[in-house]
């Protein structure tokens, strides 16, 4: 069985930034520490990308918080979260949405020669974590995806219990 860890949207925005929260905050130096566990296994990182446009998309039109707008500060991952990152050679994909069709098809062809235990953790549950955890299931019904809800956090700790809900009766753990 193949282990790979898919660490969603640890970028400052997120944190510290625009949409921060402290609970996003509490959870860095675990996310670090699960991080340095998948040394030598494969390791994927996502990062929230938007464009000076951003406030004229849809995504912008309902959220309209200036946010992970590409090579800004608040756009790049979270210091000692992308050191750990460069630790175990992880690849980061930029994504212009709440799922990653990229990190989908990167996933998909790892599962056409290994069975997969997926582990996912990040920010925030209930958007991006969520959206790319159901994205992985439809597609991958036989592979085990978990979620660590201590790497995690939801906009809100209410809707952080929800998605982890949701996911657990889509038989993501």
């Amino acid at each position: 069985m193949k282990k790979v860890l898919i660490v969603v949207d640890m970028q400052n925005d997120f944190i510290d930034g625009a949409l921060g929260t402290k609970e996003a905050q509490a959870i860095v130096p675990a996310v670090i520490a699960k991080i340095r566990e998948y040394k030598g296994e494969t390791v994927f990182a996502t990062r929230d990308t938007h464009y000076e446009n951003y406030l004229e998309t849809a995504e912008g039109e309902h959220l309209p918080v200036e946010h992970c707008i590409k090579h800004t500060e608040g756009w790049k991952i979270q210091n000692e979260v992308e050191k750990a990152l460069n630790e175990v050679g992880a690849e980061v994909i930029d994504k212009p949405t709440f799922g990653s069709t990229v990190l989908a098809k990167k996933v998909f062809e790892l599962a056409k020669t290994n069975y997969l235990e997926i582990e996912m953790i990040g920010l925030c549950t209930d958007i991006c974590v969520v959206s790319n955890a159901l994205l992985l299931k439809a597609n991958l019904p036989e592979a085990v995806i978990k979620v660590d809800p201590k790497c995690c956090a939801g906009v809100t700790p209410e809707s952080h219990e929800a998605a982890l809900l949701t996911m657990k009766m889509c038989q993501i753990d």
